[in-house]
């Protein structure tokens, strides 16, 4: 048929016409496609760098307010153009192109370049606690080479995420913050509350769901499990999947031909036979493990772990199978009241593997936000514009914190002061945890009076020892309590766990629940509640622990959600993830309108997208003594400050231990009995010691330095022998750490004044460097240290990359090396390899008992020639908000490495209090020069009164 011009201008009109529509609002557009899984696609401008996604089932859809977000949509300029069967939103650096067929985005940067390119959706309709709602999943860049870090705090040892699954699902030690940022300088932050996957959206299944199980001797459907007792081979069955995951399970599950596990002593479980499947490639698998487990897959170990029977958790390893090649796989457990089990995925496309992928079980909407930054900090900072900023913590909380699990009274705690004085240990924090309240008055919030007779003359002593003093709360209560009973009257208790009649585990066990803190009635009862009991105390920071909240512990997952609601937002798995945030605003809203002007701390055990607003760091939970547990907090607290949350602690030494590892006194609430000497061998000592030792060297470096944990005490003076190389080398990491605190302080201020982290990936300053992206047992502290931690037994040196693009002194040797290589750094157990990068300028103080001690003390400027470097020395009054009002002096330092003159700046600013005359000690660092053995040297010193100088040397 001959066509006309007219004919096919019509064409294309009636195509245009099927295509979808779209209109202009104030803030962006809104598109109803012609077809796909969304009704309606709205884009709203949020800055010029970032954009609003939303995507609903129903046009004119209202939503939920977010709980995470509190940024609204900007008054900034931007653009519409419809291009045949799509619509362009621009601002001045992005463009959100939507299809007016389907609804599919993709974002361009100001060149034109697509970032990132929508490849997968899904809105399916699921019924939750009678209520409608949708399962989502939204699939970006399929077949990517971007790295993608983030996502929260987890325990796999995971960093680069490109092609791993991560599950967000809060836990004691796994904190799910669902926001990602990319190498390329974009970022996602998906707005659901909900449990959420990244990577694959398809939950992990028992092993018999997926695979081909062989006994051990050929049968096929299942594998062979042998119960052994007392060393004794007790019953020989075969089972079909390892399903031991929850208390339930193992009641349901175990042999009935046994006594119950928990009446059972010396109990070893052995799996045995053959997997295989016909699904070529790796297989992701999981072994959840509670108590010893040990894997042998392919005759080849894989794993041995311990983890405390009460606390389980994940271990990922993959699997690579061969149609008609089955694989032997072997797993040994010794359960001592633990849990275990094993899950796997068949493998995803390659492309879908390889992508930037969310899926939520629970949502309005899909509902996700896009940042396009010019580096990883500025899509951090977009993080924040969007949640929150992260205000600048005290300065006392980046000095030591000692702690226990628990000081049983107050004068063990004041004690510990006194000692760290007398020894001259800096220390800055001491911490009260748990059960200082009457055995069965859990959230009373009353003090024991036999254990902690006058709680006002501790705090008060405490003070007048230089030191501030934090204090254990949580959100749960006895259903005996007054507090208990308000909150319940109101509504704002889950009552379920109280009704089951569930005990908890101290003394012979009380029926408890958590408050919901979802409503603003519920947050300001639950402030009130403390308010005369335990704040006007004068307590300076809060430790609210179990913030998960971990209602009813290894409770299956359909069990638990219903303990966790309801909330004014539905049931309890659509804010699944999301208690931290309104618990922490509870406290903080209320402490901001008595105290309007201090500095707020709180230490959460769980955190989510915009918790750092709260004046909230948070710590890895419940980990263990174990090297294996040390390696993973490495990419643990990375990958949290990545996810835009700069300030996290972990337990230094772990906070379990292994029976061959446990001495001294037990600080439970059972029992605080002595029990004699060690229950392992001088072998299992040394290996203690040695643990510990390296812990500690890698927490002197990590935002905040605290020591914490069970059974054993933490004390210098406790877990270190007098004259000893351990207690030699914990004392001068501890100095050190105070020696740097005008470097810790000034990179602190950047997460406040420029979206900074302080515990940094190498690819955030490196993203060049492609061997960077996948280091995930080294990092940045700072943009001028590079450490190291010694995570393996008997170990005296490691393998260290330095990142291409600078070069690196070894801090101990002065040895200066070219970046982009591996170096074998020695390790002696006393030492930890450090590195700094050239063209650092490293400011130091004097050794302190307490970070303000000597605020006039000379500042030593270390410069490491070799590079061209900049600082901006950072200070203020280090308790009050006045830095808001910009109350604070910045002094700029300046190192030109061709003339070797420094320029001490003119200072910018000031507070009152400030040292208006100041003395500042230079020394350069040259290759050989070793920064260990010169803390205290200078090659000239020169006394500052705010206006330019320079000094050449």
């Amino acid at each position: 048929m001959k066509m006309t011009a007219i004919s096919v201008a019509c064409l294309l009109l009636a195509g245009a016409a099927s295509a979808g529509t779209f209109q202009q609002t104030t803030s962006g557009i809104t598109v109803a496609p012609d077809s796909g899984a969304a009704k309606e696609v709205r884009l709203e401008v949020m800055a010029d760098h970032i954009l609003h996604v939303v995507k609903v089932d129903q046009a004119g859809k209202a939503l939920t307010p977010s709980l995470m977000t509190i940024a609204k949509p900007c008054a900034c300029q931007f653009a519409v153009k419809r291009s045949g069967d799509t619509v362009a939103l621009s601002t001045k650096l992005v463009t959100a192109t939507v299809s007016l067929k389907d609804g599919r985005v993709q974002f361009a940067d100001q060149g034109g370049a697509v970032f990132l390119k929508q490849d997968a959706e899904d809105l399916r309709p699921v019924t939750v606690g009678g209520k409608p709602f949708l399962a989502v999943k939204q699939g970006f860049n399929f077949g990517t080479r971007d790295a993608f870090y983030g996502t929260g705090q987890h325990q796999n040892g995971q960093l680069n995420l490109n092609g791993e699954d991560v599950q967000l699902l809060q836990h004691n030690m796994d904190v799910a913050v669902p926001f990602l940022v990319s190498d390329k300088n974009y970022g996602v932050l998906w707005d659901n509350n909900g449990i959420t996957r990244f990577g694959d959206a398809r939950p992990y299944g028992p092993i018999g769901r997926d695979l081909q199980l062989t006994d051990a001797d050929g049968k096929a459907g299942a594998l062979t499990a042998r119960y052994y007792v007392g060393g004794k081979l007790v019953l020989t069955r075969r089972e079909e999947n390892i399903n031991y995951q929850y208390l339930k399970d193992v009641a349901e599950f175990w042999p009935k031909e046994l006594k119950p596990l928990k009446e059972l002593k010396d109990v070893r479980v052995v799996w045995e036979g053959k997997l295989a499947s016909g699904k070529p490639g790796v297989h992701k698998m999981q072994l959840y493990a509670g108590d010893y487990a040990k894997l042998t897959v392919g005759g080849k170990q894989v794993m041995d772990v311990w983890r405390q029977g009460w606390n389980p958790w994940y271990h990922n390893f993959e699997v690579t199978f061969v149609p008609g090649k089955p694989v032997d796989f072997k797993l040994e457990w010794k359960p001592e009241g633990g849990m275990i089990h094993v899950t796997h995925n068949d493998p995803l496309p390659a492309p879908e593997r390889h992508s930037l992928q969310f899926s939520s079980e629970v949502a309005e909407a899909l509902n996700y936000y896009v940042v396009r930054g010019t580096s990883i900090d500025h899509v951090i900072g977009g993080y924040r514009t969007l949640t929150g900023i992260q205000p600048l913590m005290p300065k006392w909380a980046y000095g030591f914190w000692q702690s226990r699990q628990r000081y049983e009274t107050q004068e063990q705690l004041l004690d510990t002061v006194r000692t760290y004085r007398k020894e001259g240990w800096p220390l800055d924090n001491i911490v009260q945890d748990w059960f200082y309240w009457p055995e069965n008055a859990w959230g009373s919030h009353d003090w024991d009076p036999k254990r902690f007779p006058d709680p006002k003359g501790m705090v008060d002593e405490v003070h007048r020892l230089h030191a501030k003093i934090m204090l254990s709360v949580w959100g749960k209560f006895y259903d005996t309590t007054a507090n208990y009973k308000e909150l319940a009257a109101k509504g704002h208790m889950w009552t379920k766990n109280v009704e089951d009649g569930a005990l908890d585990w101290v003394g012979p066990g009380y029926k408890n629940s958590h408050y919901s803190p979802y409503a603003q009635e519920a947050r300001d009862i639950y402030y009130r509640q403390m308010k005369t009991k335990l704040v006007d105390l004068g307590f300076d920071s809060w430790w609210m622990d179990n913030s998960e909240p971990d209602v009813l512990s290894n409770s299956r997952l359909e069990d638990f959600k219903k303990l966790i609601g309801p909330t004014p937002y539905g049931a309890g798995e659509v804010t699944f993830n999301a208690y931290s945030l309104p618990h922490t605003s509870a406290l903080y809203d209320g402490l901001k309108r008595d105290q309007p002007n201090k500095r707020q701390f709180i230490l959460s055990r769980s955190g989510f997208a915009g918790v750092q607003r709260n004046y909230v760091a948070v710590w890895s939970g419940d980990t263990v003594g174990r090297w294996n547990n040390l390696y993973d907090q490495i990419s643990a607290g990375v990958s949290f400050g990545m996810s835009g949350i700069p300030n996290w602690t972990h337990d230094i030494g772990g906070y379990a231990q292994e029976t061959r590892f446990q001495s001294g006194d037990l600080g439970s609430a059972q029992e605080n009995r002595a029990t004699g000497k060690a229950k392992g061998t001088p072998e299992d000592l040394k290996e203690w010691r040695e643990l510990n030792l390296r812990w500690w060297q890698f927490g002197a470096f990590t935002p905040l330095f605290r020591s914490h944990g069970e059974v054993v005490k933490r004390e210098i003076h406790n877990i270190a022998p007098a004259g000893s190389p351990m207690r030699d080398s914990m004392v001068w990491y501890l100095k050190l750490r105070y020696r740097l605190m005008p470097y810790i302080y000034a990179t602190a201020s950047d997460t406040y004044f420029n979206s900074g982290t302080i515990m940094r990936g190498l690819v955030m300053d490196f993203p060049q460097d492609e061997q960077s992206k996948d280091v995930r047992d080294e990092y940045l502290f700072g943009h001028a240290f590079l450490v190291a931690p010694v995570y393996a037994y008997g170990a005296r040196e490691r393998s260290v990359y330095l990142p291409k693009g600078a070069q690196w002194y070894d801090y101990h040797t002065g040895q200066r090396h070219e970046g982009g290589r591996t170096v074998t750094a020695p390790a002696p157990e006393t030492r930890m390899p450090l590195f700094v990068k050239a063209g650092s300028i490293v400011p130091m103080g004097p050794v302190t008992q307490y970070v303000d001690e000597k605020p006039d003390a000379p500042v030593t400027l270390k410069v490491y020639a070799g590079a061209d470097g900049k600082f901006s020395l950072y200070e203020d009054d280090g308790v009050s908000e006045s830095y808001q009002r910009g109350e604070f002096s910045r002094i700029p330092l300046q190192w030109d490495d061709r003339t070797r003159t420094l320029t001490v700046g003119a200072r910018t600013g000031s507070w009152p209090g400030m040292v208006a005359r100041r003395v500042f000690r230079i020394h350069v660092v040259k290759p050989g020069t070793s920064s260990e053995q010169t803390l205290d040297a200078a090659d000239k010193e020169l006394t500052y009164e705010g206006k330019t100088m320079r000094v050449t040397l």
